[in-house]
């Protein structure tokens, strides 16, 4: 049964879709069947694995709703073992529609039921909010990664989502962990990553990944190319910091976890 570890942050630009898709192709490459689900209106996962000609009702909103199930709306990616379920714009009425649905927390931990047993990893790639889609990827998941940018006010940010965490454990999900927090974005030339690093690590101490990511070029280009960096170039810094937090994930889900 499939480990399923929701990205959020309510911060946009954090590194939560190149998070998504880095550390989903590493684990690809070691073997594991993995499953993204792009749960982001702007779709920005879906267009950095080269997902194009998206079939209308073959998507994020149908597969949340209730509609078609995983088998319907998955696509094959470039990356052996990795499967991806896309989102369109039309994800984004699927906030207004829950509103008044039935069990609406629960919507995406439903239709999951039809998926998480044929993967080993399935993450969700959370919009930048704590609305909704966000809520019901946390009521659905075993455990949340936050993408932590190395920047001052990050924290401020961080302890509105751990409230929500905080919130969905006692009212939807009580077996959810955190399984930490991820600095990404880190220049080691900056002395202001390097004290954002220390500030983070100070407050939250071993919920904090081991590994960080630095800000890398190749990282930020290869989503223009349709491919996770780990396609576009396996050896830059970006891509063998992805593969560290696969190797430190797993050793994680072995009994480490936060």
């Amino acid at each position: 049964m499939a480990r399923i570890i929701a990205l959020s942050n309510q911060k946009g630009g954090v590194g939560k879709s190149t998070t998504a898709m880095n550390l989903s192709t590493a684990l690809g490459a070691c073997g594991h069947k993995v499953l993204v689900i792009d749960l982001d209106p702007q779709g920005n996962t879906s267009t950095g694995f080269g997902v194009e000609n998206i079939r209308d009702g073959a998507n994020a909103y149908p597969f949340i709703m209730g509609v078609a199930p995983a088998s319907e709306v998955l696509y094959a990616t470039e990356v052996p073992n990795l499967d991806v379920i896309p989102s369109t714009m039309n994800l984004a009425g699927a906030e207004v529609e829950l509103v008044s649905a039935i069990a609406r927390e629960y919507r995406l931990k439903e239709a999951l039921e039809s998926a998480k047993d044929d993967y080993d990893f399935i993450f969700i790639d959370c919009p930048p909010s704590l609305g909704l889609l966000t809520v019901n990827a946390l009521a659905a998941a075993d455990e949340v990664l936050i993408p932590l940018q190395c920047e001052y006010f990050a924290l401020e940010g961080v302890s509105q989502l751990y409230q929500t965490i905080d919130i969905v454990k006692k009212n939807l999900n009580p077996d959810l962990n955190v399984m930490g927090v991820l600095l990404t974005m880190f220049d080691k030339r900056n002395n202001l990553s390097r004290n954002v690093e220390k500030d983070v690590r100070d407050h939250l101490g071993n919920q904090v990944m081991k590994t960080v990511i630095p800000r890398n070029v190749r990282v930020s280009e290869a989503p223009s190319y349709g491919k996770p960096a780990l396609l576009y170039d396996v050896q830059c810094a970006g891509s063998q910091a992805y593969i560290k937090l696969a190797a430190e994930v797993m050793k994680r889900g072995e009994g480490a976890r936060v």
